[in-house]
């Protein structure tokens, strides 16, 4: 099997920006929770509430993912994570819309790595609102997939959070939230809700926050303490798991081209866990 067979496999998904995930995903970030009117703007990341993966229950694999194959390379590698993303914003999506999402298979590559084998599939995904050619959002999802911990493994040395952020906002992860945000993306993953299984058998203190959710809360930072601007390109690197057992902190800030905003999470003894960039239109 040759894992670089699957670069340039694509599949569709079409679907309609409908108006209650966009204002559960309000209420999970203790936001007001009203149903916003057709037209309204698609805050920047909130297309991940729509275009859900639909696996039947007999298609779920024992870690909650769907089983390998299908669209996704067969990687015989147990750990799946994402590992950041990149992304352009060429137009602005609005609630109402249909939307069409292009997906491909971008590229693969196997590497070693410190503890052992790894495999990096990067996905592309177009946004192309209905009847149109042109493309309303590029995403790039790097996802990377490796070996179970083993008793010996050393983890890598955590790096340290940046100093003096302009915006700094706290938050305390429970099940509650994590439940809601796996649910309103119709994520099986069971590290984010099964704390028997991702203590006993993946081997972490807690439950794991969710990457995008982080990412995502940056995002919100940024929304609302410049509630006029415009993202033209976002990226984001996860670089330490965060778990519901402490708080995090996500800052921002601005930086001095007036176009350029540095975002990133931290956990709650101050190593960092997200890096990110925005670029602002």
């Amino acid at each position: 099997m040759n894992l670089k067979d699957w670069i340039g496999r694509s599949e569709e998904v079409t679907d309609l920006f409908t108006a209650t995930p966009y204002a559960a995903l309000s209420a999970t970030f203790d936001r007001p929770a009203e149903r916003p009117a057709n037209g309204t703007p698609l805050p920047a990341l909130w297309h991940w509430l729509y275009f859900l993966p639909l696996h039947r229950q007999s298609e779920i694999g024992p870690d909650g993912h769907a089983k390998r194959g299908g669209f996704l390379p067969p990687v015989p590698l147990p750990r799946r994570m994402w590992a950041g993303s990149q992304f352009e914003f060429h137009a602005p999506l609005h609630i109402g819309e249909t939307v069409t999402r292009t997906s491909t298979i971008h590229d693969v590559t196997e590497k070693s790595g410190r503890t052992g084998p790894l495999v990096f599939v990067k996905v592309r995904h177009e946004l192309r609102r209905a009847g149109e050619s042109a493309v309303a959002l590029t995403e790039y999802h790097d996802i990377v997939y490796r070996e179970a911990a083993g008793p010996n493994d050393v983890a890598p040395p955590p790096k340290a959070t940046y100093p003096d952020p302009v915006w700094r906002t706290k938050w305390v992860p429970d099940d509650v939230l994590l439940f809601r945000y796996s649910a309103l993306t119709f994520n099986g993953h069971r590290i984010h809700y099964d704390r028997k299984y991702v203590t006993e058998v993946e081997g972490y203190p807690g439950l794991i926050v969710h990457g995008p959710m982080i990412a995502t809360l940056l995002l919100d930072l940024l929304r609302h303490k410049m509630p006029d601007a415009e993202v033209a390109k976002f990226e984001f690197r996860a670089v330490r798991p965060t778990f519901d057992i402490n708080h995090f902190i996500v800052n921002g800030t601005p930086q001095a081209d007036g176009k350029t905003i540095h975002l990133w999470a931290e956990d709650h003894e101050g190593w960092l866990t997200m890096d990110a960039t925005a670029v602002l239109k």
